[in-house]
């Protein structure tokens, strides 16, 4: 007898996490590896924060906490919204879990049944894909490329809907390809959705404030889209606490109440330190953080320059996030160092073994013709990285 479900069989290992967990086997084995595969910022979290989850300690937190989370909490989170993305919305729309990405695990599990079309615009961030099939729908992978900055256009959102569309979900900033979807670009996706009321959309915002200039639309915005939009967010990027593991959703009502009752039975409430200490993340004002956002568009700049030095790998200029994702099919077909590149994936693990950095390959992401590679990492690891892969593909 099968002792494994064919649910768990039939998933994907994340594949940010299995290059992190390759890159620490080689450093055990004295490799000197440069990780440039997680999405980590390497900032420490802002002192008014850990002052805040110290206080929280010694104040005595240590209970459970609300399934949807602290009253206080929500009300900042409220706050956010409309200060950040003039989104208004009351505590009964407001659910907190542990991290964004248990929001969007919450959110298919309470909208799709099995069948259910998502639409995914590619690249699309590496988890999409596997939690719309945990939950028996289907994604449906719309191609973008580089030359249109892998931005979804309206004809293509319109050529993808069926009548089995439920869902479409997209990250703006984008992960992998740091992609920020205008205005503009918004209001054309919108003019489609409008013709099509029953498909409810996923916007995951939350490398939002890590944006290089570009004025920011949440797509919840549109009149046609607040009540169909659920707004994904939190802070593991924007203030560095990746491992505090906290995000939420705005969201109607109904779909609010209902993310409510699974994570009921699931995990309950997200950790009461953690929760504590994002009420003083969120009532900062935002140019709190400007400094670490200033810090990655100097990294950006930095690794377009030294990549660009590069024969054959091709690369736009991301509008925010803090990763670049290079076409490198130039290489595809090649031998290099004896190893023949067939596609990203051979690519990726030829950088890995050869030039000792870790990146990701795009098949993860709906891509197969990029890697990601993360610039969170120091100027000195940056330079010395691309180094590195300048002499392997030499």
């Amino acid at each position: 007898m099968q002792v494994l479900s064919d649910r768990i069989l039939n998933m994907s290992t994340s594949a940010t996490l299995a290059m992190a967990a390759k890159a620490r086997e080689l450093r055990g084995e004295g490799k000197d590896i440069i990780g440039l595969s997680l999405g980590e910022p390497d900032f420490k979290v802002p002192d008014f924060i850990r002052n805040a989850a110290i206080q929280a300690i010694n104040d005595g937190y240590n209970s459970y906490t609300p399934v949807d989370g602290y009253a206080e909490l929500k009300e900042a989170v409220i706050k956010k919204f409309k200060r950040d993305n003039n989104l208004t919305y009351t505590p009964s729309q407001i659910v907190v879990s542990t991290g964004a990405k248990q929001c969007l695990a919450n959110v298919a599990g309470v909208i799709l049944n099995e069948g259910d079309e998502v639409i995914l615009p590619c690249p699309y961030w590496v988890s999409y894909s596997d939690i719309v099939k945990l939950y028996d729908g289907v994604p449906v992978e719309v191609k973008t490329s580089i030359d249109t900055d892998f931005k979804m256009t309206a004809e293509q959102l319109e050529a993808a809907i069926t009548p089995k569309t439920k869902m479409m979900w997209f990250s703006s900033p984008c992960n992998p390809s740091g992609s920020v979807y205008s205005k503009e670009e918004l209001q054309a996706l919108v003019t489609v959705l409008a013709k099509h009321p029953n498909i409810y959309v996923v916007s995951d915002e939350i490398y939002e404030h890590i944006n290089y200039g570009k004025d920011y639309t949440s797509i919840a915005e549109f009149d046609e889209m607040y009540d169909r939009t659920i707004t994904v967010n939190g802070v593991s990027k924007a203030f560095a606490m990746t491992g505090w593991r906290i995000g939420f959703i705005g969201a109607p009502e109904n779909i609010a109440r209902a993310c409510n009752k699974l994570q009921g039975q699931m995990t309950s409430g997200a950790n009461c330190i953690a929760q504590r200490s994002v009420i003083t993340a969120l009532n900062e004002d935002p140019s709190c953080v400007k400094y670490m956002i200033d810090e990655f568009k100097v990294r950006r700049d930095l690794i377009l320059e030294l990549l660009g030095g590069i024969e054959g790998f091709k690369s736009n200029t991301p509008d925010g996030a803090f990763y670049v994702f290079p076409d490198v099919t130039h290489f595809f077909g090649k031998t290099l160092k004896g190893h023949k590149i067939n596609n990203a994936t051979d690519f990726s693990l030829f950088l890995l073994e050869e030039a000792l950095v870790a990146t990701v390959t795009g098949d993860a992401f709906g891509n197969p013709n990029c890697i990601r590679i993360s610039y969170a990492a120091s100027q000195e690891q940056i330079i010395e990285a691309v180094k590195r892969i300048k002499t392997a593909v030499s």
